[in-house]
């Protein structure tokens, strides 16, 4: 649970929960995952919940490591500097949005 320091940036605006897609340019899962993850976040305007950030897992293998990623595609939510949740190969809209419910409107 993040407390209200954590939940503001220093000019008072609270800050957006991040959403890390893990991703590789070549796989046609990812491009089916990155479809449903659009369709859920444009739906009831979630599309302003979330920082969204799409990293290539090819391109930065750091990045992979660092949040512990071992399959692609893969969404991981950041609150501050800590990971809240983590999804491996989401199967379909219902799934991203089950995991993602906590943080959506």
């Amino acid at each position: 649970m993040t407390t209200a320091v954590e939940a503001t940036r220093p000019d008072g605006q609270a800050t957006k929960p991040g959403l890390v897609f893990f991703h590789s340019a070549q796989s046609g899962s990812c491009r089916r995952v990155e479809g449903f993850l659009a369709q859920v976040l444009q739906r009831r305007r979630n599309h302003g919940t979330f920082k969204l950030y799409r990293v290539d897992g090819e391109e930065r293998p750091d990045l992979v490591e660092r949040f512990g990623v071992d399959t692609m595609p893969t969404l991981v939510v950041v609150e501050g500097k800590n990971v809240r949740a983590k999804l491996s190969k989401p199967r379909g809209c219902r799934e991203i949005q089950s995991f993602l419910a906590p943080w959506l409107n």
